[in-house]
C-alpha cells in the first residue's frame, strides 16, 4: 500500500502547488492524506476549500489547532467524515479525530489526528487518547497513520516511540519546517518529526517576510498575509505491508513547483 502524506497547505499558493503535484504523481499512490488546517488564507479551512482539496484526489484532510479559525467549518465537520480534527479535543467538540477508510476497495486504513500540548492549547492527553482508541481500530485493521500535530520536537518524537509497533506511521505536522529524521523504528513504525509545509518557499513559514520581521523587531501585532511567489511541496511517500501494517519505507518529498 503506497501512502502519500502532504504537509500543511498554506493558503492559495499551497493549494495550487498541491494541485500541480497531484496531477503529476496521480498514479504513484493508493491513498493521499493532506494537512489542511492553514488552507484558507493561512489560518483555518472552509467547507468550500475542503471540497476543492478533495476534488484533487485527496482522500483525507487532517488538521490541528487552527481547525476552529473559520467558523463555517464547524457544521461541516459533522457532515464529512473525511476531514478530521484532533482526537484529543473534548468528546463534545464537533467532528471526529479518527476514521476508517477503504484503499483500492480492498484494504482498510485508519487515520488518527492528534494535537500536542507543549506550547499548544491545553486539551486532553494525546498519549492516553490514542492508546484508548487503538484496540478498537485493531479489530478492523493494523494499517494506521497518525498525524501528530505539535510544536515541540520532543513531544512528537516521544509519540513516535510510544506508538512504535502499534501503528504504521507517526507523521509530524504544524511547524512548517521539514525535518530530515525520517526513519523506521525497530518495531516497524515509520516516523518523521515534521513533514514541512506546502506553500510559498520565499516566506517565513508560508507568510510574508516583512510583517513577520516587523513583529519580531517591534513586538507589535500585525496581520500576517500569505506569501506569494515560488512554491514548494513538502511531504512523505510511505509504503505499508497490508497484512501486518508495518512500514516498509518512508521517503521525504521536497519539490519546487513553478
Amino acid at each position: 500500500m503506497k501512502i502519500l502524506f502532504i504537509g500543511d497547505i498554506v493558503g492559495k499558493p499551497g493549494r495550487k502547488a498541491l494541485k500541480y503535484f497531484l496531477e503529476n504523481h496521480r498514479d504513484e499512490f493508493d491513498f493521499c492524506i493532506v494537512n489542511g488546517e492553514n488552507a484558507a488564507g493561512g489560518r483555518g479551512i472552509t467547507p468550500l476549500i475542503a471540497e476543492e482539496i478533495f476534488s484533487l484526489g485527496v482522500d483525507v484532510i487532517t488538521t490541528g489547532n487552527h481547525i476552529w479559525d473559520k467558523k463555517e467549518i464547524i457544521p461541516y465537520l459533522n457532515e464529512n467524515s473525511r476531514i478530521l480534527r484532533p482526537l484529543n479535543y473534548p468528546p463534545s467538540a464537533p467532528g471526529k479525530g479518527w476514521g476508517l477508510f477503504s484503499v483500492n476497495n480492498s484494504t482498510e486504513l485508519a487515520v488518527i489526528n492528534l494535537s500536542g500540548r507543549v506550547f499548544m492549547p491545553c486539551i486532553d492527553c494525546p498519549f492516553q487518547k490514542v492508546e484508548e482508541i487503538i484496540p478498537e481500530i485493531n479489530v478492523r485493521t493494523s494499517c494506521i497513520i497518525v498525524d501528530m500535530h505539535g510544536e515541540a520536537t520532543s513531544e512528537k518524537i516521544a509519540m513516535g516511540y510510544f506508538l512504535n509497533g502499534k501503528v504504521s506511521a507517526v507523521v509530524g505536522t504544524h511547524t512548517h519546517v521539514q525535518t530530515s529524521d525520517e526513519r523506521i523504528f525497530s518495531c516497524g513504525t515509520a516516523y518523521i518529526t515534521d513533514v514541512g509545509m506546502t506553500g510559498s518557499f520565499d516566506s517565513i513559514i508560508g507568510v510574508r517576510k516583512k510583517e513577520v520581521m516587523r513583529h519580531f523587531i517591534t513586538q507589535i501585532p500585525f496581520r500576517f498575509k500569505v506569501a506569494e511567489g515560488e512554491v514548494s511541496v513538502n511531504g512523505v511517500w510511505m509504503e505499508l505491508d497490508e497484512m501486518t501494517g508495518k512500514a516498509l519505507s518512508i521517503t521525504r518529498i521536497k519539490e519546487r513547483v513553478e
